[in-house]
């Protein structure tokens, strides 16, 4: 279904993306923390932010599959449907959480983070106010842009991003740096921003003629069976991302009492492990688009052969990343002004994280992206939540206790028994063909 041509047409957008967008993401951590009371605040808050950004991810994903299968049956106007509701579904939602988190966010982030020092606590609650009125309009952008690549155009969706977070970068170097705003000067841009990749999304989703098109969602109606079915393909894999970050948290928890060497070394550690993956990530979800509209139009056959092929591809990508870290760290320690014991530490873990992270982990992520295309979500949510607590959490709380000097390699630990379970179960289930069985759309494929 898909020549070379077109493939890597999807692909490439992807992947810049991925990685400029996070070389961008390190510029604008770097300017904030030029403002000690705001790096704290906006840590603190992005922890719950990034809950919500799963949230809708996960719709926004639900939607993509069945917009994916529909493109493939040869249904635009059922694509185009689901297209609509997810828009403006996922965008009132979004709405709605955004009041509740504005309107309580004194309660909810004492609840949350307990006591911290009061001029934390008060760019806190400035910057989530801030923030939680961007939730709909990063819900429309992320909607949006699951609707443009289940088409297969990634390149809009990369446009409107990039150009989004360079403006995000200049809004924070005039804000903080010229006018000094503090807290605001981080919270206004990143509002700003995200009202532009949901209008700029919105201009584009509603042009006629073009591939992508989809009505005013002011004359919506709410159609709850198709609401519904789009849930039931997204929620398995909000839980899933959800499970994510709790488990996430209770590491980084862990982590953070064993001292500041320990906690410096594995934040390094952990950005260049996280910036190595984001080209198989953005395989992953060029993955969805392919191998869903492989499925819609009943070519199984080819839904095999899509997921091989982009498994292998990213693995491929994984490994000169890989060696790209191993070669680099030392240089990047050096550069960062590292303490020679956070240093040493860092290289260590990396060294260990370039070489287990080439064997196991493309089989642990990447064939459930082409699983989930299938409708195959229930499978990959009980396995990853079941790895992440079990493998990763156990694994690590275990460690910590029993061996208190093992320090933050303890954490790898925890993640490496986790990318080999998860290895093994995904590798059984698509060889096994079982996630080739469920059936997304109401009606099967006509032959």
């Amino acid at each position: 279904m898909f020549n070379r041509k077109q493939l890597w047409a999807l692909l490439i957008p992807l992947i810049f993306e991925e990685v400029l967008t996070s070389l961008l993401g390190t510029v604008d951590t770097m300017m904030v923390s030029s403002i000690s009371s705001a790096i704290s605040a906006v840590s603190l808050v992005d922890s719950l932010n990034v809950l919500m950004i799963q949230l809708f991810s996960a719709m926004a994903t639900g939607g993509a599959i069945i917009c994916s299968q529909y493109i493939g049956r040869g249904d635009k106007h059922e694509a185009a449907a689901t297209g609509q509701q997810l828009l403006a579904s996922i965008t009132l939602i979004a709405a709605a959480i955004g009041v509740f988190c504005a309107v309580f966010r004194t309660p909810l982030l004492s609840l949350i983070f307990g006591q911290v020092e009061a001029d934390v606590m008060r760019d806190s609650r400035i910057y989530l106010f801030v923030t939680a009125l961007s939730f709909p309009f990063l819900a429309l952008y992320s909607a949006g842009a699951a609707v443009y690549r289940a088409h297969g155009n990634s390149r809009l969706p990369m446009v409107i991003s990039v150009i989004s977070n360079v403006f995000n970068i200049i809004g924070n170097a005039v804000l903080i740096y010229g006018l000094h705003m503090g807290v605001l000067g981080v919270a206004i841009p990143t509002l700003l921003a995200r009202m532009f990749t949901a209008v700029a999304m919105l201009a584009c989703i509603r042009r006629k003629g073009g591939r992508v098109h989809v009505d005013s969602l002011l004359h919506w109606h709410p159609d709850l069976s198709r609401i519904g079915h789009i849930l039931r393909i997204g929620i398995p894999t909000g839980i899933e991302n959800s499970m994510f970050q709790f488990g996430k948290l209770v590491i980084q928890s862990t982590i953070s009492t064993m001292g500041t060497a320990a906690i410096a070394a594995n934040a390094m550690a952990a950005q260049l492990e996280n910036f190595v993956s984001h080209a198989p990530i953005a395989m992953g979800l060029g993955m969805m688009t392919v191998v869903g509209q492989c499925i819609g139009a009943g070519r199984q056959d080819e839904a095999i052969r899509y997921t091989k092929k982009l498994t292998w591809y990213s693995w491929g990508f994984l490994l000169i990343g890989n060696a790209w870290m191993a070669a680099s760290v030392r240089w990047i320690t050096q550069i960062s002004g590292m303490e020679q014991q956070a240093a040493d530490i860092a290289v260590y873990m990396t060294l260990w994280i370039a070489f287990y992270k080439s064997l196991p982990w493309t089989w642990a992520f990447m064939p459930a992206h082409g699983m989930r295309a299938a409708g195959d979500v229930r499978y990959s949510m009980i396995v990853s939540t079941i790895s992440m607590w079990v493998c990763r959490v156990a694994v690590v709380l275990f460690l910590a206790k029993t061996h208190p000097g093992i320090g933050p390699i303890a954490m790898w630990i925890g993640m490496f028994t986790d990318w080999t379970v998860r290895a093994i179960c995904f590798y059984i289930r698509f060889r096994s063909g079982a996630w080739l069985k469920h059936q997304v759309l109401k009606e099967q494929n006509p032959a």
